[in-house]
């Protein structure tokens, strides 16, 4: 147990120390959020930027002709896509593409938690869509989505330091599950928070990452409302490494902040739910 508590310490301490360096963002992605936060971006700079990296390119198409984005014809070029959906659409799945990937590992102890996470950040961001829409915020439903994507990103930190750190010698017997919890649950907030400082995102994505779990939290910030009643959800029905079906969503505060009643609240269970057995752009 010593050995176990002592990778607690190590992980703090080279945190800590700025030591720990693992891949959370891909570059290209990062740019684009960065590029549609400007007032006064340039659609042209969107279109640039993805066709300057192939790899996201195809992947945003494969995307944008998926049955869950496609229109009636299927799009061949990224300004089609651009137009069709719009830079903010297209920006998020690049996002969505590239955060994807980065939910793997070779170990498959790690792997499996991984896939566990990114199905809940994105039955997180399809849950936060919909609320934006069901409750008139239209407008912000694509930051609402990306929002969503993004909570939880200091738990994909924490455990690509884990498994980096498990690597070592004196730590070759792995890691059990109570410090692993105790690691995400106890650190993920601070280090997903600054992580997204550190990058430059957009103000409104920090604050989400920053308050989607504190107790106390800003109950003006509409979008931090969508993105904690939709994480909530997932809780509830188990959607995550955690699960709580005696949660009450129709007495939670966010649920009354953004006025729901208990039939869009159930409506809300079936997408999440549906969305956790088929997740698109899952494999």
């Amino acid at each position: 147990m010593n050995e176990q508590a002592s990778i607690v310490e190590v992980i703090k301490e080279r945190l800590a120390a700025g030591t720990l360096s693992v891949p959370v963002f891909h570059a290209v992605a990062v740019k684009l959020q960065q590029a549609l936060a400007r007032p006064d971006y340039d659609i042209k700079e969107v279109h640039q930027l993805l066709n300057a990296d192939p790899g996201v390119a195809t992947r945003v198409l494969r995307a944008a002709n998926s049955s869950f984005y496609s229109g009636l014809s299927k799009v061949s070029t990224i300004r089609e896509a651009i137009i069709r959906l719009g830079s903010k659409e297209v920006a998020n799945l690049a996002m969505v593409t590239t955060q994807r990937d980065l939910y793997k590992s070779d170990d498959i102890r790690f792997n499996a938690i991984m896939q566990t996470l990114w199905k809940h950040a994105f039955c997180c961001a399809v849950g936060s869509r919909w609320l934006a829409q069901k409750v008139g915020f239209g407008a912000q439903a694509q930051e609402a989505f990306l929002g969503g994507l993004l909570h939880d990103l200091g738990k994909l930190f924490l455990l690509k330091c884990l498994e980096e750190v498990s690597r070592e010698e004196s730590f070759k017997g792995g890691v059990i599950q109570p410090v692993l919890r105790e690691v995400l649950a106890t650190l993920h907030v601070e280090q997903g928070h600054q992580l997204m400082v550190q990058w430059q995102l957009p103000q409104i994505y920090c604050d989400i990452v920053a308050g989607h779990q504190q107790e106390r939290w800003d109950q003006a910030n509409v979008l931090l409302a969508m993105v904690r009643l939709s994480n909530l959800t997932c809780r509830k029905i188990g959607v995550g490494l955690n699960r709580d079906p005696s949660v009450l969503l129709f007495a939670s505060s966010e649920a009354q902040v953004l006025g729901l009643k208990e039939t869009a609240l159930a409506e809300l269970e079936i997408i999440i739910e549906d969305n956790a057995k088929t997740p698109v752009l899952s494999s």
